[in-house]
């Protein structure tokens, strides 16, 4: 089993890579524009562009035996018809690239998420089921799920979608990161002496859920190496609901804060100048980023925080197809958490 990870340095793609690298006789190449860290776990690591046209061909010797793509990279620009040309790009340069490499290519598992359903719009059907039908607008989403379902008709390989919901993980300089953000958060309050506040609006208590990193991965490896999986489209939750508020009692209690009452803020307008605060944390405890952009996503949790209906997403067709996985958000948050301080991304204490 050899599997090629696009998009290795995002909070999906660094799950994906870890749970894979642990597993015996499994060969993993991952991919990025950007180099590397010094202890990614990755057999081989590739830096490149996946929109040149020749980049994944000059791969071909490294491509040779995939067996499995999971494509984890992706690009938003904001402008839908662009944003359609960029993603669906690079799946097809992958696709074609391991097609000309003649890797022995077996399955393909593409991510989807919330937006499938209308997520960015901040008011969709809920629970959210896989069979709901297509929004009247155009998203890269369906572009690559069109692109999969007619090249897998005439080649020798199957593909899943995977639907998680805001993602639980560890990665560097990825926006969409919400446990890194929100420690942040909570340290630059705790270094100024300060309680820690939930800054949604006031309204934003709706039921809401999350995805462990680490139980995607897992979902991940099942379908491609499941038949049951073949052709199917599987949302991916812990599994359980909960709201926001109450996932910063623990959040307090971890980092011993003292909570006091809701303060809507709007983090990516008041958080820069507060920048040096995390400079000073940074420089004092030794941590990997000084610059806190690299860290936290303000604009990201903006959008969470202030959207104030059910976010939900139905995971039984997945319990249906035969995986079983599950996690409490809570639990994985502080595991996460627990990660980010072996790492040096936030204090140790």
């Amino acid at each position: 089993m050899h599997v090629l990870v696009p998009g290795a340095l995002g909070v999906i793609g660094s799950g994906v890579i870890e749970h894979f690298a642990a597993q015996p006789d499994v060969t993993v190449t991952s991919v990025s524009r950007r180099d590397a860290p010094a202890d990614h776990p990755a057999d081989r690591h590739l830096a490149l562009d996946l929109l040149e046209p020749d980049a994944v061909a000059a791969q071909r010797e490294a491509l040779a035996d995939v067996t499995h793509l999971v494509f984890a990279a992706y690009a938003e620009s904001g402008d839908p018809h662009r944003d359609i040309d960029v993603n669906v790009g690079m799946l097809r340069g992958v696709l074609d690239g391991l097609r000309e490499a003649g890797a022995p290519l077996r399955h393909v598992t593409l991510y989807q998420g919330g937006k499938a359903y209308g997520a960015h719009l901040r008011v969709y059907r809920t629970p959210a089921r896989e069979t709901d039908p297509r929004l009247p607008i155009p998203h890269f989403y369906y572009g690559q799920e069109d692109l999969l379902r007619e090249r897998s008709a005439t080649e020798d390989w199957a593909f899943t979608i995977l639907r998680p919901d805001i993602v639980l993980g560890t990665s560097v300089g990825s926006p969409m990161n919400l446990a890194q953000t929100l420690a942040a958060y909570a340290l630059i309050n705790r270094e100024l002496g300060l309680p820690l506040r939930y800054p949604g609006t006031l309204g934003a208590t709706a039921l809401v859920n999350c995805t462990d990193a680490g139980l995607l991965a897992e979902a991940t490896h099942w379908a491609g190496t499941t038949e049951a999986a073949a052709g199917g489209t599987f949302n991916v939750v812990n599994g359980d609901l909960f709201r926001w508020p109450q996932l910063f009692d623990r959040v307090a209690d971890y980092f011993g804060m003292e909570t006091h009452d809701p303060q809507p803020l709007a983090l990516a307008e008041n958080m820069p100048a507060l920048a040096p605060v995390w400079e000073r944390l940074a420089e004092r405890e030794g941590l990997a980023q000084s610059d806190v952009t690299r860290v936290a996503g303000w604009g990201f949790v903006d959008f969470l925080w202030s959207t104030e209906e059910d976010g939900v997403l139905d995971p039984l067709a997945l319990r249906a197809a035969g995986f079983d996985g599950f996690r409490r958000t809570e639990d994985a948050l502080v595991a996460v958490l627990d990660r980010l301080r072996e790492a040096r991304v936030i204090p140790a204490r």
